[in-house]
């Protein structure tokens, strides 16, 4: 029998209303080795009434910064105490690789701990004034309660960028992740509640796409932050700018990797391997757009293509597995329709475009599939498949690469291939994009800020800029000498 999870609310494992549980599936054989509850209505308000408890009435509204740097660093230190369970129910849920999640997991716990030397330096500024005998300082406090919604290819990882400056300034949060990995987020509520985080600071309820809906239309959140779809993050921004509510918004890519004459082409292959075939390219910054300067294409694309045929396929526990599973059926079929899309407008299919002899009916395994002579108007080079699908483009100046990289509704990141130090900054420069790696790619860091320009999304993740996005700034007026004769005096 599959262990059956509860949901956590106010620091208490709940069962879901009505006995309601769905089933969580491994993509990897099909086999049912979950059950999640399905979260009701009124367990949502539940949720959030506790997080705003836990901010306005309860210890943690008082607790100091350095009391809430001590449990992000005990936090850390129990993550990594439990890392392997933390890691293999990842790769159980959304089948990526061990190898991988196992870092990405042990990295929590460096998040942890950076934030929680943040939570102790945070301060406000002091203004210098054109006005006499007045003090005027800011303060930044925090925004209140949180909706986390996170996706299903990085669930901790993606919960943790949103999490980590939450609760280093004091904000509260009621988390849905996806159903497609809810299980690893419920056990890292288990951590938290360990850690000593008073209840109600951090609360998780699972379901499906109405839980979600209804924390972004309740009148007790204060502000939402969501990594998906750029369809569903237009929708949650409207709805928040109807209630004047802060959003951070981390959204779609169509990621453009420019590889110039110049550049060490070894070096130029791993990185587009990396950029789209790592995570089995269900990343927001994957870099599924390769364009190649037109004197080294067909060089360039028999190394890609050699290269990705020896692409080790199989199981994600295993650590000589280079490349997992897609994570849902439905993820499955939106790459197998786009592949099929990108035959009907004329791409070549260079290598890949099936499923693996060896995968059984069950098992979501897709080829690392290349497609050369593609155009930037295709379909498949304007919409995020979001899956290892690489389109191949070319280019002959600088000028046209940066047109067609910029040539997308999106704008998350982007890499550059090039021993020239004045070509790669003069195109980072005009290259509308969020992040921008130059001879290198797919890195991101805890103190470097990440987001997305255009479509991409709005606000930033990570570093002291996701500090700012989780507070409100007060600033505070001190007369200390001024004496108010006139009280219509507009100086006064």
């Amino acid at each position: 029998m599959q262990h059956e999870y509860q949901l956590f609310i106010n620091g208490q494992w709940q069962p879901p209303a009505e006995g309601r549980y769905f089933d969580c599936v491994s993509p990897y054989d099909g086999a049912i080795w979950a059950r999640c509850p399905q979260a009701g209505p009124g367990q949502v308000d539940s949720a959030v009434d506790a997080a705003r408890a836990a901010f306005e009435n309860s210890e943690w509204a008082g607790y100091l910064p350095a009391r809430r740097a001590e449990l992000l660093r005990n936090l850390a230190r129990l993550i990594e105490e439990n890392v392997d369970e933390l890691a293999k129910v990842q790769v159980q849920e959304n089948g990526k690789l061990i190898r991988e999640i196992r870092g990405q997991t042990l990295g929590l716990s460096r998040y942890c701990n950076y934030y929680a030397g943040l939570a102790e330096a945070l301060g406000g500024e002091t203004i210098p004034l054109s006005v006499p005998n007045m003090l005027n300082y800011t303060v930044r406090e925090p925004v209140g309660v949180v909706a986390a919604i996170t996706p299903w290819n990085s669930p901790l990882s993606l919960l943790m960028w949103k999490m980590g400056p939450a609760l280093a300034t004091g904000n509260t949060l009621v988390v849905k992740p996806s159903e497609v990995t809810p299980i690893s987020t419920l056990l890292l509520a288990r951590l938290v509640a360990e850690a000593g985080f008073p209840a109600g600071v951090f609360n998780v309820v699972t379901g499906f796409g109405d839980v979600g809906a209804q924390l972004v239309d309740h009148p007790g959140v204060d502000k939402i932050a969501f990594t998906g779809s750029t369809d569903v993050g237009r929708s949650i921004a409207a709805k928040a700018g109807s209630r004047l509510i802060k959003t951070t918004l981390e959204l779609g890519g169509k990621s453009a990797n420019i590889v110039f004459a110049d550049s060490d082409i070894d070096e130029a292959v791993n990185g587009i391997l990396a950029g789209i075939f790592a995570a089995t390219g269900q990343t927001c910054l994957a870099g599924s757009r390769a364009l190649i300067h037109s004197s080294i294409y067909d060089q360039l694309v028999e190394r890609l293509v050699e290269r990705a045929e020896k692409i080790a396929v199989g199981n994600p526990q295993d650590m000589a597995t280079e490349m997992g599973t897609v994570a849902c059926r439905k993820q499955f079929d939106k790459v197998m329709s786009y592949i099929e899309i990108a035959k009907e407008e004329g791409a070549k299919l260079l290598t890949g475009g099936k499923k693996p002899d060896f995968a059984g009916p069950d098992a979501l395994f897709i080829e690392p599939t290349i497609f050369g002579d593609v155009h930037n108007d295709m379909r498949i080079a304007q919409e995020e498949v979001f899956g290892p699908v690489l389109c191949l483009l070319r280019f002959d100046t600088d000028e046209e690469a940066v047109r067609i990289a910029n040539d997308t509704r999106f704008g998350l990141a982007a890499g550059i291939w090039t021993k020239d130090i004045k070509r790669a900054h003069a195109v980072a420069a005009k290259l509308r994009s969020g992040t921008v790696w130059i001879n290198t790619y797919r890195r991101t860091n805890y103190a470097s800020p990440f987001g997305g320009y255009k479509d991409s999304g709005l606000g930033r993740e990570n570093g002291m800029e996701a500090m700012k996005e989780y507070t409100e700034v007060k600033s505070v007026w001190v007369n200390y000498g001024a004496p108010i004769k006139d009280p219509f005096d507009p100086r006064a």
